[in-house]
């Protein structure tokens, strides 16, 4: 049978073009039946069907299926957590023996690799077909807020055109496997303390320049599932939510496919009937028990659940799955490739944020002499999110592992070293982290027990190498300026830690960038003060079940001033700002040019400049183009990322690094006319390697 693209399709794409947050560059994926003809043969399917099995149909089965009537050819579809891989559903017949464990999503951000996320995502598309899974509930795109946020791991960080441009490879890497992937969760779900009763308080310009872009992205990608969020916005649960689900989702973002609720996220099968949204997951509750008695009362029509019908039936056809099985063997081999995928991601993701004396590279020495002495939480068992995100992974590498492939006996692991033992040693490994977890929070603090692991190495000895495990940022203030080195190591997934030990013996140079800032203090946080007065974070599921607390207010005060916009605006000085990240190299910028220097609102402009390596290693640079407006009718903030590209250069060589930008590119919400605004004056382009690290600076004119 034929099959979808397979990885090399999309590897020629041109990572240094900017384009519009709101708009793909490229065409969207193309349904293998258009949406006229999925339309028409809906219709007759629906003609055929009863008021019964229309409604079972908008109510899922067993959990993560939706339901079949094999009589009328619809088949059922089979669904799986999550954005990091396949989550293995170990009580279901069908579930795959094994998925591949890739670093966490935060980590692939973390790349700033748009290539790198679609095979990423195209690799995790093919184990789903391996494994009969029809829909994967995947990607997340919910925003970096805050970093006490305990899915931070499962998203793609604080700044929306990042997010945009890894999500939209994202979804086209699944959809190329015949694979629906599910955009979630829409919209405003950025805390998970008692999330079913948080209440989102977002303003229309921020709702749209910030929470909404991802979304927006993935749908122009040919998203073609959406589901719906715990928390309220702005007073209503989005998936009972007339406003969210058709006004914004399918009116203003236009968006014309399946949308679905996330498990037991409405409450209200009147509203949920009349909101534009598809299908209750799991399927046990509301629409199941009330929409036959609200047809038969007249309080919904059944012209109402056809609708709901048609959208599901439609998704199902356009993408293939009344012709063809979902299930494909084939894929099973493609594994070694997978797992090729997820040690490149992990190469690519680690991030060395301190690197004091070039302490780094730790060179293995073959006589042995330079003991080196590894201790830490992680370091026998790999960590990696917990909840519907978690995967377990196959043939797993733990740090002790890699690294003793690595060092052979020059390592010494020491779980509980004694103070001489830390003091004596050459150098000092320190690993630590958290273990995030949806369902609660966590603090941005480390445990006390694990702070004071960490500083008593860093105390006892100068040349202690730091690595950080976590799903977010973690507060290092007390210890960042003893380390001799700190790397973020993300969750690696399962084969990551040897990335790991290819950056510290200098194998491999060390390229990612923190797709996030890492504050001193969580009180310099834009979502600080987010607890309701006296409450304190929780651990396990009970908080989250615990429906008979009041619904609180979470107010998004900053606006659009998310991430390292707010910490610019008001001049607070970050631990490590968003997008930095250090190499075993340096580089240095030059020669920005503009062509032409001047453009219509309408235009495009072509931006280069030089990079060049002045150091004695090979390198990979991410390049970051940010934007500032200071002559706007609107505040707006100071500075905007709008174009990033990675760039390798040889040691004393040069690279030209080319950007396009669109007019849009530089355009904002505007509150009072409810539309998206270009204003006709002098722009500052900013070039840099971090958004701290501006280096060149030039002016764009738009007439």
């Amino acid at each position: 049978m034929p099959r979808f693209r397979t990885i090399p399709a999309l590897l020629s794409l041109a990572l240094m073009t900017a384009i519009s947050p709101f708009t793909l560059a490229e065409p969207s994926f193309k349904t293998p039946v258009s949406y006229e003809e999925a339309d028409r043969r809906a219709a007759e399917i629906l003609a055929k069907m009863t008021l019964k099995q229309k409604i079972g149909l908008t109510s899922g089965n067993n959990f993560l299926f939706s339901r079949g009537y094999p009589e009328l050819g619809i088949p059922e579809m089979f669904m799986a957590d999550a954005t990091g891989g396949v989550n293995i559903r170990r009580n279901l017949s069908t579930a795959l023996e094994k998925s591949t464990a890739f670093p966490n999503p935060l980590a692939l951000a973390a790349t700033w690799n748009p290539g790198l996320a679609y095979r990423y995502a195209h690799s995790i598309g093919e184990e789903c077909r391996a494994g009969g899974i029809a829909i994967l509930l995947g990607p997340g795109m919910n925003m970096y807020r805050h970093s006490q946020y305990g899915r931070n791991f499962e998203y793609f960080g604080e700044d929306p055109y990042l997010t945009s441009r890894l999500v939209e490879r994202y979804v086209m890497g699944v959809l190329d496997t015949g694979t629906i992937p599910t955009i979630k969760h829409f919209v405003g779900n950025e805390t998970d303390h008692h999330r079913r009763l948080s209440n989102s308080v977002i303003d229309d310009r921020t709702l749209r320049e910030v929470y909404l872009a991802p979304f927006k992205a993935a749908i122009d990608a040919g998203a073609m599932a959406v589901m719906s969020s715990y928390n309220q916005l702005n007073g209503e649960w989005p998936g009972q939510s007339r406003h969210a689900m058709t006004e914004l989702l399918r009116g203003e973002l236009g968006f014309k496919w399946l949308v679905m609720t996330d498990w037991w996220a409405v409450w209200d099968a009147e509203k949920v009937i009349k909101s534009g949204l598809d299908l209750e997951m799991p399927g046990d509750k509301y629409l199941k028990k009330d929409a036959e008695r609200l047809v038969l009362a007249g309080k919904v029509s059944e012209a109402d659940i056809d609708r709901m019908v048609m959208s599901i039936l439609r998704t199902q056809i356009a993408m293939g799955l009344h012709d063809r099985p979902v299930r494909d063997e084939y894929y099973l081999r493609n594994y070694p490739e997978h797992a090729e995928v997820a040690l490149e991601t992990a190469r690519q993701s680690v991030v060395l944020l301190k690197n004091e004396k070039q302490i780094l590279p730790l060179r293995p020495d073959a006589s042995a002499k330079k003991k080196i002495l590894l201790t830490g939480r992680y370091v026998e068992v790999v960590p990696r999110g917990l909840g519907a995100a978690e995967v377990e992974g196959y043939d797993n590498v733990t740090l002790l592992q890699a690294l003793r492939d690595t060092y052979g006996d020059q390592l010494d692991y020491v779980p509980s070293p004694t103070d001489e033992e830390l003091k004596s040693a050459d150098v000092v490994i320190v690993e630590t982290g958290t273990m995030d977890s949806e369902g609660w929070d966590r603090p941005f603090a480390l445990p006390a027990a694990e702070e004071a692991r960490v500083v008593r190495a860093v105390t006892l000895n100068p040349r202690t190498i730091v690595v950080v495990n976590a799903g977010g940022g973690i507060q290092m203030t007390g210890w960042n300026d003893r380390a001799a080195a700190i790397l973020y190591a993300w969750y690696p997934g399962q084969n990551g830690n040897r990335a790991l030990a290819e950056i510290l013996a200098g194998q491999t140079n060390p390229s990612g960038k923190l797709p996030i800032t890492i504050e001193k203090r969580f009180e310099d946080s834009p979502g600080y003060g987010y607890l309701p007065e006296g409450e304190q974070l929780y651990q396990g599921w009970d908080g989250d079940n615990d429906m008979s607390r009041p619904i609180y207010d979470v107010v998004y005060k900053e606006g659009i001033h998310v991430g390292h916009r707010w910490y610019e605006k008001n001049k607070i000085e970050p631990l490590y700002a968003f997008g930095h990240g250090l190499s075993y190299t340096t580089f240095e910028y030059s020669d920005l040019r503009f062509n032409p220097p001047s453009i219509p609102t309408d235009g495009r402009v072509t931006i280069e400049f030089t990079v060049t390596n002045t150091g004695s290693v090979a390198g990979t640079e991410i390049t970051q183009l940010y934007v500032r407006d200071t002559q706007s009718a609107v505040e707006r903030p100071e500075k905007e990322l709008r174009a990033f590209g990675r760039v390798t250069v040889p040691p004393g060589e040069s690279r030209v690094v080319r950007f396009r930008i669109n007019a849009k590119e530089l355009s904002y919400w505007d509150p009072q006319t409810r539309a998206w605004k270009v204003e006709p004056h002098d722009y500052t382009i900013l070039i840099g390697s971090a958004s701290n690290k501006i280096l060149l600076e030039g002016k764009l004119t738009l007439r």
